[in-house]
């Protein structure tokens, strides 16, 4: 199951290299470009993954799948981007929790969450 997940990572999950349309150099270049980001992204997603934060990124397995929902790419990409928005929303972030102080531990957990996943990169 793993091997789909790696081939729609690199078709319409990710890179979406068939529709560059280029052969050649440019083609082996581009593929070699792919192959570092894809193992940086694959190895970041591993991290979170044993950091046990990977809820905050995806989906969770559930009860009834046998598989998990998301591969360890999809976590490296969305947990650097999480991350960011999470840089990006910090101050109205912190109004909404002065205005909800009871869920101040939830806010706390996810910014542990969030160190925990910009010390993968």
């Amino acid at each position: 199951m793993e091997s789909k997940k790696c081939e729609r990572d690199y078709k319409s999950g990710g890179y979406n290299l068939e529709s560059t349309g280029i052969s050649g150099d440019r083609l082996i270049a581009l593929i070699i470009l792919i192959t570092l980001a894809y193992t940086t992204s694959i190895m970041s997603g591993e991290k979170i993954k044993n950091k046990g934060v990977v809820k905050y990124v995806g989906r969770v397995k559930e009860k009834r799948r046998t598989q998990r929902r998301h591969s360890s790419f999809y976590i490296g990409i969305h947990g650097y981007a999480w991350v960011e928005s999470l840089a990006f929303l910090n101050e109205q972030t912190t109004q909404l929790m002065s205005l909800s102080p009871y869920k101040r531990p939830f806010y706390q957990r996810g910014r542990r969450a969030e160190i925990l996943i910009r010390s993968t990169f």
